[in-house]
């Protein structure tokens, strides 16, 4: 069972949520909260599997938390919830450690669909919301100046699956692309997350963009 923390400061767009996440019998909501502050108690107090965040709330925004959460359970995933594409703190979210960005007008299959997916390792980007993180990511500087290091780095076959990554395919997707098995695609990812040092499938695809590993 999956167990599923929500925050969000409106109480309909909680009870809705909740009401998505409650009818598949392989997830369960174990807690609601209204702001960051909440959802750092409540972390701690019921030991989520993933938290479902709301970025602009008040006392504590869903970045702040984010990050918080982040730096003291680094392996929770973190799956954020946006009413506008456009939204100035996703790259904010991003850089904080979250795990996927989905608008919140995503189809209820879809959104478990994330939710499952999200708690397996995969990536959930919203094709609206991509766009404006990666050109985000071109035009913020990365303190790593090595790049041709980090290229040599990787295989080719790695490289032809962060391109991949960048564009937000999950494992199964990028799979049926390159012709190899899921299994396959998973370790390839892990060792990419590896050699760019970082933690999560969406930072390795903004590294990416930011140094010029693979082509847009």
């Amino acid at each position: 069972m999956i167990r599923v923390l929500i925050v969000d400061d409106q109480t309909v767009v909680r009870a809705g949520l909740a009401a998505i996440v409650g009818s598949d019998p392989e997830v369960e909501v174990v807690g609601e909260g209204s702001n960051g502050e909440e959802a750092l108690a409540l972390v701690e107090a019921l030991s989520p599997n993933l938290v479902l965040m709301d970025l602009q709330m008040p006392v504590m925004n869903g970045v702040q938390a984010t990050r918080r959460l982040k730096r003291e359970h680094p392996t929770l995933p973190i799956l954020v919830l946006t009413t506008y594409a456009a939204d100035e703190w996703v790259f904010d979210a991003v850089r904080a450690g979250a795990a996927g960005y989905l608008l919140k007008d995503t189809r209820p299959a879809q959104l478990l669909a994330a939710i499952k997916g999200t708690v397996a390792g995969e990536t959930f980007l919203d094709p609206a919301i991509a766009g404006i993180v990666l050109r985000q990511a071109i035009h913020t500087p990365n303190n790593n100046s090595q790049p041709t290091k980090l290229i040599e780095a990787l295989t080719p076959r790695e490289l032809d699956v962060l391109a991949l990554v960048v564009k937000g395919m999950n494992n199964r997707e990028i799979g049926e692309q390159l012709n190899l098995a899921t299994g396959t695609v998973r370790n390839h990812v892990s060792e990419i997350m590896a050699k760019l040092t970082v933690s999560d499938r969406t930072q390795a695809a903004v590294l990416a963009v930011q140094m010029g590993l693979v082509d847009r």
